[in-house]
């Protein structure tokens, strides 16, 4: 199957829509040709806050923007001239408790959606979800889009869930963050953000009903019947392929060192979070014995007293650090890793893929060599070897007196039908794997670009967040320092 632009391919599923698309198709530029660059390059957007009153300004979130870049403040600058001027920016945000106080109290989420793509009828608008819809839009793509990189959500089993505090103002700034991180990446996503479920999520007023709509006419379920019916007999969930594609191995190794780099790094941030918390509390203690030490000594009761409120100043910054710089770093990379699981699922699946096209080519070779055998034994020729299995069937079928001309050629009828289909099966499945990989190829470069650009904001944001801290702790001690040089002792 020839490869085309991921602009242009118009699927469902892997189960291959070849119908063309009723939908607007987006100019046949992919962003993912050969001149594609090291990341998402910067474009610039409109401003449109004057569209949404200005709403949010204060919860400004870190939504993405398909091909831009973000600056401290938030706001995205884009340059038309990328990407063919297309972007897509969402900002999950304002999250409030409905019905509170009763017992189907939810919360909700505004989502702001700006765009210039076309199969977007409008260019901003926003609705309101809850965390159920983002489960519904995630178990569809999936779905409906199985060799695609579909990203993750955190799920319902928390401590919060049992303790009683999911309507905590903690828990919900903590989940509206994670789900921000499930939109940036659906928004980058070429194939995801612009499926009619996505544009229905993000603009429907009618939600309710679009769910309907997309629970009752589910994605073309993938190939065959027939490999259906032959998957119990012969697909090991504990198969390897066995002729490995070495594109999608180096895929696997590379994940493994990114996931075992990525977890170290998780590893030593956490010890050194935990042992800033404990040089806090140090401070803390040490304030307390120089507020001490400034009772005894009256002649230099009030410096003393300065410098110990610069250590607890001291201690509450290095508190401050770890919650704003070090937990979202932890919290961010841990998301991360969950992203790259997702990636490993879909290059298992596609292993899968060409596991089922190998056993049915294996099937399909044994079925016609059981056919030609007989074949030969009709013809009064010498039969090739067989194993123990068949040997065993022919002797029984002699004994029993079945073995005779008639009834091989019924066998061989019937396994000329077999194998009629199963030369349409394995060249379906041959399709489908050849499709599929072609697909995770792709997906596996949407990936790359994504983690490039989450790397890039997670160590900015982190260092960020290091320096800052550094440079008030510096100002901090500089405005002390000249108060203690003044100290006069008499020798």
């Amino acid at each position: 199957m020839s490869s085309q632009p991921i602009d242009e391919d118009g699927f469902h599923s892997i189960a291959w829509d070849d119908a063309p698309s009723s939908r607007a198709v987006i100019s046949p530029s992919s962003p993912f040709d050969e001149d594609v660059g090291e990341g998402f390059e910067t474009i610039s957007q409109p401003t449109s806050e004057s569209q949404d009153g200005g709403a949010g300004a204060a919860s400004a979130s870190t939504a993405t923007v398909t091909g831009s870049r973000r600056d401290r403040q938030g706001s995205v600058e884009v340059d038309p001239g990328e990407w063919n001027g297309r972007w897509m920016s969402i900002e999950v945000r304002e999250p409030v408790k409905e019905h509170e106080g009763s017992k189907d109290m939810y919360v909700s989420y505004a989502v702001k959606t700006q765009t210039n793509l076309c199969t977007f009828p409008n260019k901003l608008v926003v609705v309101r979800r809850r965390f159920q819809d983002f489960e519904f839009l995630r178990e569809h793509l999936v779905k409906a889009f199985p060799a695609c990189v579909v990203p993750p959500i955190p799920d319902k089993h928390r401590l919060e869930y049992i303790k009683g505090d999911r309507f905590g103002p903690e828990f919900i700034e903590r989940r509206r963050l994670d789900l921000q991180r499930f939109a940036d990446r659906i928004a980058r996503h070429p194939t995801l953000q612009r499926s009619q479920l996505v544009n229905d999520f993000l603009q429907s007023t009618e939600w309710t009903v679009a769910k309907h709509h997309h629970i009752s006419h589910p994605p073309p379920e993938s190939h065959i019947s027939l490999m259906d019916s032959l998957s119990d007999k012969f697909i090991n969930a504990f198969s390897s392929v066995r002729k490995p594609d070495g594109r999608f191995v180096e895929m696997l190794e590379d994940l493994e060192r990114f996931e075992e780099g990525l977890v170290s790094v998780e590893r030593l941030v956490g010890r050194g979070k935990t042992r800033v918390d404990d040089l806090s509390t140090d401070y803390q203690d040490m304030a307390a014995a120089y507020q001490g030490l400034g009772y005894l000594e009256s002649g230099i009761t009030d410096p003393l007293n300065r410098f110990a409120e610069k250590m607890l100043d001291f201690s509450a910054l290095l508190k401050h650090m770890n919650q704003s710089t070090v937990e979202p770093f932890l919290i961010q990379s841990h998301s991360l890793l969950a992203y790259a699981n997702s990636h490993r699922n879909v290059i298992k699946l596609r292993d899968q893929k060409q596991l089922d096209f190998e056993e049915l080519s294996a099937y399909l070779s044994a079925i016609v060599s059981e056919r030609d055998r007989l074949a030969a034994l009709n013809t009064g020729h010498s039969a090739a070897p067989v194993g123990l299995g068949t040997y065993l069937r022919d002797q029984v079928d002699k004994l029993r007196g079945t073995d005779d001309i008639h009834t091989r050629r019924e066998r061989i009828r019937k396994l000329d039908g077999r194998i009629k289909e199963l030369q349409d099966a394995v060249t379906t499945a041959h399709e489908t794997s050849t499709a599929f990989s072609d697909e995770v190829l792709k997906e596996h470069k949407v990936f790359e670009l994504s983690k490039k650009e989450e790397m890039k904001e997670i160590l900015q944001t982190y260092a960020d967040g290091q320096v800052e801290m550094l440079q008030r702790a510096m100002d901090d001690w500089d405005r002390i320092i000249p108060l203690l040089q003044r100290i006069r002792v008499d020798v």
